[in-house]
């Protein structure tokens, strides 16, 4: 089977080969001999009951810094001219991501797109996880200095983030007395114009963040993410570091429970970050991990990836 696959995603010049999840995705698909499109959000296109994008051909290489070549422009009706569309942007989660999922909607009854468009767009990373929230650490979701001062007098040291961030930014610390936290709200509130979230701190982020993909529901693999030197952020975009590990007993118990629920929503490629046994986060818009994952592990998420999509559209 070779499929015609469209990725729409970041520019190729500005991905680190060494890590990135999506290039390592679109690898797999050429070792499989499918076809590549590389194509933008903004070139996203409706007229006429047609959904296009302005797509080049793209080939790969493993090498960094010359890691692609281009073929020529083309528009291409993403529900006629190709079997697969892979929704592989990375957040901001804004009007534009949105927006993209509406479009992608439309033409899902001919082209597979993974993420399910409409399950990304009701899925949003910190606030999807609330449905899991026996799992969760204690978690407040406000614009409210009182609300959060009250939460803070239970719960000791918190964490404030917003509620749309990614890769750890604005992640910030609140020690116990409180301090800078009437600052830090007014800075959220004028900078955001939805709620942010608030969480008892969990001293176990010492010991690491486990970032956990599932693929169709099912564990593909986990790797431990460790803070750099005085930070509280793990992400390895914000200068963590990635070591092999195991799935606990609580940790396998979060996975049994989340994963007919993701392969029911159509999220095919999922990442779940575990702090201390706590589930934090569900990443479904553009989750990584998985070339560290099969670093340590030796594994082959994209196989895995292209085995349950090969699967999908053999059954259309």
């Amino acid at each position: 089977m070779n499929l015609r696959v469209a990725v729409q995603m970041d520019p190729m010049e500005a991905i680190n080969i060494a890590g990135d999840s999506t290039f390592a995705i679109m690898l797999g698909a050429q070792l499989r001999r499918h076809h590549l499109f590389h194509y933008l959000a903004r070139d996203l296109n409706y007229a006429d009951g047609r959904v296009t994008a302005l797509a080049r051909p793209v080939v790969l290489r493993d090498q960094s810094g010359d890691h692609f070549s281009h073929g020529d422009w083309q528009k291409i009706d993403l529900a006629e001219d190709v079997d697969v569309v892979l929704m592989r942007q990375d957040p901001p989660f804004d009007l534009g991501y949105i927006t993209a999922t509406h479009l992608l909607e439309r033409i899902q009854d001919r082209t597979l797109v993974f993420n399910d468009p409409a399950a990304v767009r009701n899925a949003p990373e910190k606030l999807f996880v609330l449905d899991f929230a026996r799992f969760m650490p204690p978690t407040l979701i406000t614009r409210s200095l009182e609300e959060t001062r009250a939460f803070q007098a239970v719960h000791g040291e918190i964490v404030v983030k917003p509620l749309y961030g990614n890769a750890g930014s604005a992640v910030f610390r609140i020690r116990s007395d409180g301090g800078n936290l009437a600052a830090l709200t007014d800075l959220f509130n004028e900078v955001w114009v939805e709620p942010f979230m608030v969480q008892a701190f969990l001293p176990a982020v010492a010991e690491g963040d486990k970032r956990i993909v599932l693929v169709d529901g099912k564990v593909a693999g986990a790797i431990n993410r460790i803070p750099g030197e005085g930070e509280i952020r793990s992400n390895l975009a914000a200068g963590g570091r990635a070591e092999a590990t195991e799935l606990s007993v609580r940790e396998r118990e979060i996975c049994d429970a989340l994963g007919p629920e993701l392969a029911r929503r159509g999220l095919l490629f999922v990442g779940i970050d575990v702090i201390g046994g706590y589930l934090t986060e569900i990443n479904v818009t553009s989750p990584t991990g998985i070339v560290a994952i099969d670093r340590f592990n030796g594994s082959d998420t994209p196989g895995l990836i292209w085995d349950s999509i090969e699967a999908k559209v053999g059954k259309r």
